[in-house]
Order: C-alpha cells, then sequence, then structure tokens
C-alpha cells in the first residue's frame, strides 16, 4: 500500500474540480455521520451491553478526540509527500469497515476498540482534503469551496442523528452500523476511480521534507499561524461548548421538554449556521480580491459579535427571544471558520501545507471538543448543578470566543510577512 501512495503522488492531469469538491464533501458527510452514529444510539447498547454514560461518554468523547488529533499527524506528514487521494480513499475504506465492525462487537470493549479503528480512518481526511483542495482552486475561490466542504458537518450530524435511530427502531442498532458502512466502501472505491492527484509546485519525499521538529519550530515563529491556532481554539471551546449544552440550558430554564429543547436549538441555531457558512464562504471570496487578510479579518469580527450573540442568548428572559437571538449567534457563528481556513491554506507552503493543517486542527480540537463540554460541565456542577449554574457557567466559557477573534484580528496584521518568511524557509 505504501508504494502505491508514494507512486501516485504526483501526476500531470487534474481531475474536474468541482467533481472533485462533491466526491470529498459525500465522503466527508459519511465521515461526520459515522462519528455522530453511537450517539444517537445509546440506550440501546447501554441495554445490551450493560455499561452506563461513562462509559459511553468515553466513546463518543476525549478518547476519541485525542487518537483523531494525534494519528492525524503522521498521515497528514505522509500526505505531504504522497498521494493525498489515495490515502483519503484508504482512510474512507478503514472507518467505513470499522463502522460495520461495529455492529458485530460482542461486548463493550470490542465495541471500544471498533471505534477506535472509525477514529484511525477519519484522521485521514480533514488534512489532505484541504491541501488536495488547495492545489485544484486558487486562493480567490477557496472561501465558498471550504464552505460547500464544511456542510459535511451538518448533513453528517443530521444523517448520523437521524438514520441510526430510524434503522435501529425497524430492525437494530447492529444493522445501523452496518447500513453506514456500506456508503463509505463505495465512495472510497469511485473516489479513487475518478479523482487525480494533480501535480504540485515543489515535490517531496522522504528525503527532503522538513524534519517534524523544525517544522514546529518554524510554525511557532509564524505569528499568523499560532494567533489563529489560538483564535480558532477558543471560539471553538465557547461555540462547541455552548453547541453541547445549549439544550440542555432550553430545558432547564425555559422548562419545556428534552426533545422539545433539542429540536428547537438544532432548529434555529442549526439552520442559520448551515446558511451562515455559504454566507461567509461567498463573502469570503470577494473579499480575497482586495487582499488575502481581509477574509480573517471578518473572520474575527465574526467571533466577536457571535459571542455576544450566544451570551445574550444565554440570558434570554423567553424562549421566545432566545430563538430569535439564535439566528444572527447561527449565522456569524457558522461561517467564520471559512476565513480562517482560507487563509491557513494561503499563509503555508503546499510542501507541508497537509502537515501544518493537522498540527493545526489538533491544538483546535483539543480545545473545543476535549475542554469545552468538559469545562462547562465542571463549572456547571461547581455552581449548583440547576438552571442559573448552567448559565453562570457559559457566561465563563462563551467569551473565550471574544479572546479568539481578537487574537484573529492580530494574526490578519502578519499574514502577508509570514507567508514570505514560510515559503522561503526563514
Amino acid at each position: 500500500m505504501a508504494a502505491t501512495i508514494a507512486a501516485s503522488a504526483v501526476t500531470g492531469r487534474k481531475s474536474n474540480p468541482w467533481v472533485v469538491l462533491i466526491v470529498l464533501l459525500f465522503i466527508y458527510i459519511f465521515n461526520y455521520a459515522d462519528r455522530y452514529l453511537i450517539s444517537g444510539l445509546v440506550d440501546p447498547i447501554k441495554a445490551e451491553f450493560g455499561v452506563g454514560d461513562q462509559f459511553m461518554g468515553l466513546l463518543m468523547g476525549p478518547a476519541f478526540a485525542l487518537l483523531y488529533t494525534t494519528i492525524a499527524i503522521p498521515i497528514a506528514r505522509l500526505a505531504d509527500r504522497s498521494s493525498r487521494i489515495v490515502i483519503i480513499c484508504v482512510g474512507c475504506l478503514i472507518w467505513s469497515l470499522f463502522t460495520g465492525l461495529s455492529g458485530a462487537a460482542n461486548g463493550p470493549w470490542m465495541l471500544a476498540l471498533a471505534r477506535l479503528g472509525v477514529g484511525v480512518g477519519e484522521a485521514a481526511f480533514i488534512a489532505p482534503a484541504y491541501s488536495l483542495l488547495s492545489d485544484y482552486f486558487r486562493p480567490e475561490k477557496r472561501g465558498m469551496v471550504f464552505a460547500i466542504l464544511g456542510l459535511a458537518v451538518y448533513f453528517g450530524q443530521i444523517t448520523g442523528y437521524a438514520a441510526g435511530p430510524a434503522i435501529a427502531e425497524a430492525y437494530s442498532w447492529r444493522m445501523a452500523f452496518y447500513a453506514m458502512a456500506v456508503p463509505g466502501v463505495i465512495i472510497s472505491g469511485i473516489a479513487f476511480l475518478i479523482v487525480r492527484e494533480p501535480a504540485r509546485l515543489q515535490i517531496t519525499t522522504k528525503l527532503n521534507q522538513v524534519p517534524l521538529l523544525p517544522l514546529i519550530r518554524r510554525l511557532i515563529k509564524a505569528r499568523s499561524y499560532v494567533l489563529m491556532m489560538f483564535g480558532m481554539g477558543l471560539a471553538t471551546l465557547s461555540g462547541v461548548g455552548f453547541g453541547f449544552w445549549g439544550p440542555t440550558l432550553f430545558h432547564r430554564v425555559y422548562e419545556v421538554p428534552l426533545t422539545e429543547a433539542s429540536t428547537t436549538f438544532g432548529l434555529y441555531f442549526g439552520l442559520a449556521g448551515l446558511s451562515g457558512m455559504l454566507l461567509f464562504g461567498a463573502v469570503s471570496d470577494k473579499l480575497a480580491r482586495g487582499g488575502m487578510q481581509r477574509p480573517l479579518l471578518m473572520a474575527g469580527m465574526a467571533m466577536l459579535a457571535a459571542s455576544v450573540c450566544i451570551l445574550a442568548s444565554t440570558w434570554s428572559d423567553t424562549l421566545f427571544v432566545a430563538k430569535m437571538l439564535a439566528i444572527p449567534a447561527g449565522l456569524l457563528g457558522g461561517g467564520w471558520s471559512i476565513g480562517i481556513m482560507q487563509s491557513l491554506q494561503y499563509l503555508v507552503p503546499d510542501r507541508f501545507r497537509a502537515t501544518s493543517t493537522a498540527l493545526f486542527i489538533m491544538v483546535t480540537t483539543f480545545l473545543g471538543f476535549i475542554i469545552g463540554p468538559w469545562a462547562t460541565g465542571a463549572l456547571s456542577e461547581l455552581f449548583g448543578n440547576n438552571a442559573m449554574s448552567l448559565r453562570w457557567a457559559l457566561t465563563i466559557i462563551i467569551p473565550t470566543g471574544m479572546v479568539g477573534g481578537l487574537l484573529t484580528l492580530l494574526g490578519a496584521r502578519h499574514l502577508e510577512t509570514n507567508r514570505i518568511a514560510l515559503a522561503g524557509g526563514e
């Protein structure tokens, strides 16, 4: 397999860029669907295996995120010198097969190992995909491209949350895993057949690839990279902390059933976020024509404004006001990541673009998906474990998005200077 990946690293021809984008979008949808599938099947799995919420939470949260981000780095190193589409296809095949094996688990620990396998496979997607698309689309076109790819986050969650329980209700929770594994296997084969690896400006081999530790030191010296990374991490901490606990907040504060609270939260914030992603993609591309720092400036301002709207929604007196504030909060919060990812791909040279993206995502994922939900729950429990305690916990967590916005704005000042330095190896 390694020889196949290396041999496919450089080709002279390209596929149709929009076909590549659509294929990657479908792969990414099932990436997220497989990831969230288990969330909708918690109760039947618990009932069969006799495990508790803590065990299930471990599978869905920190354990998955830590493995996912750690393994992504060596995979990204390989992607910088080898065929990215082959790596993506192999990863898709692996996570799909392990999704199927999840349905065949005969005990909780076999299920745990299968879910770890899903994490290994999914780690092969995001950094190679952004790197690949950056070679297919010019910098001023990437905003909408990344926005379209980002739609997979919403569609994948919906697929995982909705399709899993529906299949489980009709057949069994095991059948839900089997059914979700099949599309991934098929799309990985389609992608391998129709997507070509484009020629790179600089050919990287194992011999001339920048060693990891010197590369990390070089990236740390690039202020724009560091400021964007922690800016996005803190904004993700804010958004994910609220996103995980928002339905519970609506349930406790406005005294509505949890099902209604979850549906309301998902409808208003989810649809607004999806719309915001497409809107920011279009606007970012227009702004980029006047300088690539402009999408980054817009992202920083959106972080600030979204955090204010989310905080206001947290303290709304009525559910109606909270829902109305969810619309601007979702529009702003759903799109700011586009400007950051567009600027990141512009900042780093293609010879270590995938590795730089993986390191970037590792930090932002740790801050957002490991610390965010845990810290919010810990603070709420510290303050009394009730409606008001959750409000105060979120009041501490949400403003981290404002700090992230300020860091992002500062990062825009150094974007062009740092890009020249990274390209020249200074």
